[in-house]
C-alpha cells in the first residue's frame, strides 16, 4: 500500500479509504438503511482493510442512525493502534426532527462532534469533515465552529464535501482572513459517469494543494454491473437525495469500461478505479464495500496502469450532466421533543 500526504499537512493516508456508509444497524435507522450490512457482517471488511494496509476509514453521523459510528469506533478499537489510523467523519445532517439537531451553526457542530465521539469510543477525529453547505448558517460562523472545535482537540483537521467550487473559495478566505483553521480536503462525486466537478472543483484543490477524497468511485455500481441490475442499494437510492439513474448515453461508458476489464483479463472495478486513481489531484477515492471482491478489486487497481488511449476509450462517450449531489434536503418539518420529567 502507498500512503500519501493529506493535501498540505503530514498527515499519512492510505491511497484508498474504506468508507463505513455500509456498515450499521438498519432496525432503528429508517427504511433507506435496509441494505447495510450488521456489526457481524462488517467486521471483516476491516479486517480486510487493515490486513491490505488500509489506514484511512470514512464514516459519517447520518449514516444508519449514528450506529456506522459505533461500528467503525469498535472494530477499529480492536484490530488497530489509534496512532496509525486516520479516522474520518461528518456532520451536517439530522439526528432527530427537531431544532438545533443538524446542520452548521455553532450549537449544532459541537453538539454533532461530541455525539460523533461518544459513538466512535474516541477521543478525538482525525478529519471532521462538513457533509454539506448549511445554506441557513452564515459561512463566518461555521467556520469559527470548525476552528475552535480543532483548537478544543476534538478534531485534528477538518474538511468538506460536496458544494461549488466558488462557495469552498469563499469558506477557506473566511478561514484565512480570520486566522482560523482551514480545510485540508474536499469530498466530492467523481466517477467516470459524473464528471463536472473537472471543471472547477479538482483544478481548485490542486492549485490550494487540498486532498481530493472522491465518493461514489463506481457511480454507486453502475459501472460495473449490466443497467437492469438491481440492488437493495440501488432500489434506495432511487429514492435518496442522490439519484443514480444516469442518462441511456452512460451505456457507452459502461461498455467501454467492460471492453478494457475483458481485453486486460481483469475486472470492470479494477478498470474503473485505475482511471480515478490516474487522474491528477486524486488523493484517495472511498471505497463502499459490501463484498470482500468489492475490496479487493479497488486494492488491485492500484497496480492497473491505464494507456492514453485506453483512458481515452474511456472518456470519450461522457456526456454533460446536471450538478448532482450538492444539496441535501433538509428536513424543516421539525417538532420539539417534550421529556416528560
Amino acid at each position: 500500500m502507498e500512503y500519501v500526504n493529506l493535501g498540505r499537512t503530514g498527515l499519512k493516508v492510505s491511497r484508498l479509504c474504506l468508507g463505513c456508509m455500509s456498515f450499521g444497524d438498519a432496525s432503528n435507522a429508517g427504511s433507506y438503511w435496509s441494505w447495510v450490512l450488521n456489526e457481524k457482517e462488517s467486521r471483516p471488511f476491516f479486517r480486510q482493510a487493515l490486513e491490505a494496509g488500509i489506514n484511512f476509514f470514512d464514516t459519517a453521523n447520518l449514516y444508519a442512525g449514528g450506529s456506522s459510528e459505533e461500528i467503525t469506533g469498535r472494530a477499529l478499537r480492536d484490530m488497530a493502534n489509534r496512532d496509525e489510523i486516520v479516522v474520518a467523519t461528518k456532520a451536517y445532517g439530522h439526528w432527530r426532527n427537531a431544532p438545533n439537531t443538524g446542520g452548521l451553526s455553532r450549537k449544532s457542530l459541537f453538539a454533532a462532534v461530541d455525539q460523533s465521539l461518544t459513538r466512535l469510543g474516541m477521543d478525538y477525529i482525525d478529519l471532521l469533515q462538513i457533509h454539506r453547505l448549511d445554506e441557513t448558517t452564515p459561512m463566518e460562523e461555521t467556520m469559527e465552529a470548525l476552528h475552535d472545535i480543532v483548537k478544543a482537540g476534538k478534531a485534528r483537521y477538518i474538511g468538506a464535501s460536496s458544494m461549488s467550487a466558488w462557495q469552498f473559495t469563499k469558506m477557506q478566505y473566511i478561514a484565512d482572513v480570520n486566522g482560523w483553521t482551514r480545510f485540508v480536503s474536499m469530498q466530492p462525486q467523481v466517477n467516470l459517469l459524473y464528471r463536472e466537478e473537472e471543471r472547477e472543483m479538482l483544478p481548485l484543490c490542486q492549485d490550494m494543494d487540498v486532498a481530493v477524497i472522491p465518493w461514489s468511485p463506481l457511480a454507486g455500481g453502475r459501472l460495473v454491473r449490466p443497467a437492469d441490475d438491481k440492488t437493495p442499494r440501488t432500489e434506495a437510492n432511487r429514492s435518496g437525495a442522490i439519484a443514480k439513474d444516469y442518462a441511456a448515453d452512460d451505456q457507452q461508458v459502461i461498455q467501454a469500461v467492460a471492453t478494457i476489464a475483458q481485453a486486460r483479463g481483469i475486472s470492470a472495478a479494477e478498470v474503473a478505479m485505475a482511471w480515478l486513481l490516474q487522474k491528477p489531484g486524486i488523493t484517495s477515492p472511498i471505497i463502499g464495500a459490501t463484498k470482500a471482491k468489492h475490496l479487493s478489486d479497488a486494492v488491485a487497481a492500484l497496480d492497473v496502469v491505464l494507456t492514453a488511449e485506453e483512458v481515452t476509450a474511456l472518456e470519450q462517450y461522457y456526456v454533460t450532466r446536471p450538478v448532482s449531489g450538492v444539496l441535501f434536503p433538509m428536513n424543516h418539518k421539525l417538532s420539539l421533543t417534550i421529556n416528560d420529567s
